[in-house]
């Protein structure tokens, strides 16, 4: 009789650990920001089809980080979650609160009980009609739930990220007004997009912010969403880059 192989719980969910975190830091980092127009999220995407940002109901739009046939599928099952539970009891039903803590349980199980994690990192954005009602909840690829501030960034580089929003005069504190709408577009564009003195530089990392404001070429990588505050019920609207150079100008 063969014996198996030993591993011990502690070391098995730290390999797993391992595995996934390496996966979702490969990603490139994702943006969710209050500003006092609505909420926005952006991030770095060279491509045009493959949106890592999302509307996912009424008021609540989704992003994901790390492999993109995962999130994709989660996205998908989002979904049908909120579509099914806005038509079975109200759409006012459908809350971002609801669908992290059903995300949170599937993560969880594959977690725990499946050969490999999800390598994925989940942002849920749900806009309210003030400010103060804004809510972000951060997914990661253990069922962990983490209940955002004003400012949520995930996917890698995500510290360096946050520090050079910070610098930019983005802040995450709850007590601290919110930016204008293009006060954060030009602090996200400043902190995701590379200088252009280092644009040839493998090394460089997204943080390095420009002392100057952003060219207009810089908004054209960016994949970007916002989440309006005034509208009466499907807030999501994509925004172009030249839509956002325009809203940039104060």
């Amino acid at each position: 009789m063969t014996i198996p192989f030993y591993v011990s719980p502690e070391q098995l969910t730290k390999d797993r650990s391992d595995f996934a975190r390496a996966g979702v830091a490969r990603g490139r980092a994702v943006v969710v920001l209050s500003a006092a127009e609505g909420m926005v999220l952006a991030t770095v995407n060279p491509s045009r089809s493959l949106h890592k940002i999302a509307e996912l109901y009424d008021r609540i739009a989704f992003a994901g980080v790390g492999k993109y046939n995962e999130f994709e599928a989660l996205r998908r099952a989002g979904v049908r979650y909120a579509d099914l539970r806005g038509y079975a009891y109200d759409r006012v039903d459908v809350d971002a609160r609801g669908l992290a803590g059903a995300y949170a349980e599937t993560l969880g199980e594959v977690f725990t009980g499946h050969p490999k994690p999800f390598e994925v990192e989940l942002a849920l954005a749900e806009v309210g009609d003030v400010p103060g009602a804004d809510r972000v909840f951060r997914i990661g690829f253990d069922g962990s739930v983490q209940d955002g501030e004003a400012l949520v960034v995930i996917g890698g580089h995500a510290s360096e990220v946050t520090a050079g929003l910070h610098a930019a005069g983005v802040h995450a504190a709850p007590d601290s007004a919110p930016p204008p709408l293009a006060t954060a577009l030009r602090a996200i564009a400043n902190t995701l997009v590379p200088a252009p003195d280092f644009a040839n530089d493998d090394a460089a990392a997204p943080g390095t912010s420009r002392s100057l404001a952003p060219e207009s070429g810089a908004y054209s990588t960016l994949e970007c969403a916002l989440l309006d505050r005034t509208a009466t019920r499907r807030s999501f609207r994509r925004l172009t880059s030249s839509q956002m150079v325009e809203l940039a100008v104060e």
